[in-house]
């Protein structure tokens, strides 16, 4: 009795091991996708964080050369209105007393 209580423990055993293989093998495939997947988004994230890195800087250096132009813009600005001032072309003339 205890021979065949021993073989019905073994067979169920044996019948049970292949089952909880398949079963360790699909937690590890599923583990494997999640870390796959894991990888793959803080890959996105890094390359993300690198284009924003990369934008910033590239918004700074517009922002600069902006002020830049903006700086030679009143400069040309007062330029031209000094040499409007200076020019007799562009000096207003009282048209009513030239007609008098």
């Amino acid at each position: 009795m205890l021979q065949t209580i021993h073989q019905t423990v073994h067979s169920r055993a044996a019948s049970l091991l292949p089952k909880m293989m398949n079963a360790d093998m699909d937690v590890d495939a599923e583990n494997q996708v999640e870390l796959e997947e894991k990888t793959r988004l803080i890959n996105q994230v890094l390359e993300l964080q690198h284009t924003l890195e990369d934008l910033s800087a590239r918004v700074d250096a517009v922002k600069e050369e902006n002020l830049k132009l903006k700086s030679e813009n009143q400069v040309l600005g007062q330029y031209i209105e000094n040499l409007m001032s200076a020019s007799s072309v562009f000096q207003t003339t009282d048209t009513k007393s030239k007609r008098k």
